[in-house]
C-alpha cells in the first residue's frame, strides 16, 4: 500500500483491512504517526511513543467515548468550544453515550474510585487460587476433544474457558456457571457473533446502550445478597469493598465492575488464545521448540500480544489543545490510539512484522494499554494463556491448521471479527496427534 492510498481507505468500515491492518498502519506511520483520516474525521496515532503519551495523559484526554469513538460520536458539536465549556458538556451528556457506565469509559477521579473495587479482587492471594483452578478446567476442557484429533479451538476451548476462570475469579456459584455459560456463549449460526454484538462493529448495526443486562441482573442479585448474608465466599468480599476514601458503593457501582471484567475481560482472552494457537500451528519448529523449552512460554505470550493485539485500539476525546509528535489537535477531537500499530512500530520494535521468540523488549507492547486504564485483568489473561499453550503443547504432538476449513499452507482463509476495535479469528479449526 503507498502512503498516498491511506486517504482512499475507510478504516471503520473496509473489511479487507479488517483481515490485514498492517500495511495501513504501517502507511500511516509513514507519513505521521499522529494523522487524520479524512472519512470520519478521527486522529489516527500508530506510533509507540506517542500512544503513551495520549494513555498517560487524562487530563488532556478524557475516555468518554473510548469504545464507540465516532459512532455514535459526541451528541452535540464541540469543535470551536473552550476547555471548560467542553468539560461542563461531558459531564452534561456522558449518560447519553454507550457504555457509560463502564471502566472503560470513566475519567478520574470516578475511574480511580471504581477501579479501587476491582483491584481489591485481583489480588495477588486471589490470582494464585485461580490459577489453580485455569488448570484444572484447562485439562476438562482438553479431555472433551483430544480424542477426535480435531476441534474448531475458539468454540470448543477458548470461549468456555475464557469465561467459566472469569466466573470462578468473582465467584459465581457452580450451580449457575451453566446458566452463564448458555447465556454468554450463544452463537448465531456457524459458531460466529452477530456483528451488532460487537463493540465497534464494521457493519451498520448499531450498538445497544447497555449490552450487558444478563450480567447486571444476575450480580446485582449476587451483590445485594451478600450484603443481606455474608457467606465465606469472593462474591461477599466483592459486596463489601470499599472506595478509597473509606464509603460504601452503591450496588450497581459493584455490579458495574464485575461485568466490566466479565464482558471485557472474556473477548480479548480468546482472540489472544486463538492467535497464539494459529501462530503454533502455522509453525512446527515453534511448536516443538517450547514442547522442549515450556520457560519460553511466557515470552511466547508477549510476543503473541505484540504481533497480534486482541485490541486494535480505543478512543480518546480532546479537552483542550494538545501537540503530540508536533501536531496540534484541537480541543474536542476524537483520537484512536491504536496498539496494535504501535506494537509494530520499527521505531521501538526492530523489525516489527517478525515473530520473534528472543525479543527483549516485547513486554513492553501495549496490547493492554498503559496508564490509568490499562486492562486490569492482564494478569489473568496471561495466565490464561501460559496454561492454555502448555498443556495443550504437553497433550497433542503435530498440530497443525485444518486445511479441509482453512485451506493449504500458503493459502489460507482466515475470517476476522467485522470490527475497528478488536482483533481476532472468528473460528480456528486445528488437527494433532494425542500426546
Amino acid at each position: 500500500m503507498k502512503t498516498t492510498d491511506t486517504d482512499q481507505i475507510n478504516f471503520f468500515t473496509n473489511n479487507d483491512v479488517v483481515a490485514d491492518p498492517f500495511p495501513y498502519f504501517h502507511a500511516l506511520r509513514a507519513d505521521c504517526p499522529v494523522r487524520r483520516e479524512p472519512h470520519h474525521n478521527v486522529v489516527m496515532v500508530t506510533g509507540y511513543d506517542e500512544a503513551l503519551q495520549i494513555y498517560n495523559d487524562t487530563k488532556s484526554f478524557s475516555s468518554c467515548i473510548s469504545v464507540t469513538g465516532p459512532f455514535p460520536g459526541f451528541p452535540v458539536p464541540l469543535a470551536g468550544k473552550d476547555p471548560q465549556e467542553i468539560d461542563a458538556l461531558v459531564a452534561e451528556h456522558r449518560g447519553k453515550l454507550p457504555m457509560n457506565d463502564q471502566l472503560p469509559t470513566l475519567d478520574p477521579p470516578m475511574h480511580t474510585d471504581h477501579r479501587a473495587l476491582l483491584m481489591r479482587l485481583i489480588t495477588p492471594k486471589r490470582l494464585a487460587e485461580n490459577e489453580a483452578f485455569i488448570y484444572r478446567l484447562t485439562d476438562r476442557t482438553l479431555d472433551a476433544f483430544l480424542d477426535r484429533s480435531a476441534c474448531e479451538y475458539n468454540g470448543e476451548f477458548a470461549s468456555p474457558l475464557a469465561m467459566l476462570v472469569v466466573a470462578d475469579l468473582l465467584g459465581v456459584p457452580e450451580e449457575d456457571r451453566d446458566t452463564f455459560r448458555e447465556v454468554l456463549l450463544r452463537k448465531h449460526g456457524h459458531g460466529e457473533k452477530k456483528a451488532s454484538d460487537m463493540v465497534g462493529s464494521t457493519g451498520q448495526d448499531k450498538l445497544s446502550h447497555n449490552p450487558l443486562e444478563f450480567l447486571y441482573t444476575r450480580f446485582t442479585d449476587y451483590i445485594s445478597d451478600r450484603r443481606a448474608n455474608p457467606r465465606a465466599d469472593v462474591l461477599t468480599g466483592l459486596a463489601q469493598a470499599k472506595f478509597p476514601d473509606g464509603s460504601t458503593p452503591e450496588v450497581i457501582d459493584v455490579v458495574r465492575v464485575a461485568a466490566n471484567l466479565f464482558a471485557a475481560g472474556q473477548e480479548t482472552t480468546v482472540r489472544l488464545l486463538s492467535s497464539g494457537v494459529m501462530l503454533l500451528a502455522e509453525n512446527p519448529a515453534l511448536q516443538e521448540r517450547l514442547r522442549r523449552q515450556p520457560d519460553l512460554i511466557p515470552s511466547f505470550v508477549e510476543e503473541t500480544l505484540r504481533m497480534e493485539s486482541p485490541v486494535k485500539g480505543d478512543f480518546r476525546l480532546t479537552r483542550c489543545p494538545v501537540n503530540v509528535a508536533g501536531v496540534d489537535i484541537p480541543a474536542g477531537t476524537t483520537v484512536m490510539v491504536l496498539n496494535a500499530a504501535a506494537n509494530r512500530d520499527p521505531r521501538h520494535f526492530k523489525d516489527p512484522d517478525t515473530f520473534d521468540l528472543e525479543r527483549a523488549n516485547a513486554r513492553q507492547q501495549v496490547a493492554f494499554g498503559r496508564g490509568v486504564h490499562s486492562c486490569p485483568g492482564a494478569p489473568l489473561a496471561r495466565a490464561e494463556a501460559r496454561i492454555g499453550f502448555q498443556r495443550l503443547l504437553e497433550r497433542t504432538r503435530n498440530l497443525r491448521i485444518s486445511e479441509q476449513h482453512h485451506g493449504p499452507a500458503g493459502a489460507r482463509r482466515y475470517t476476522y471479527v467485522p470490527t475497528f476495535i478488536l482483533r481476532g479469528l472468528t473460528q480456528l479449526h486445528i488437527e494433532f496427534e494425542r500426546a
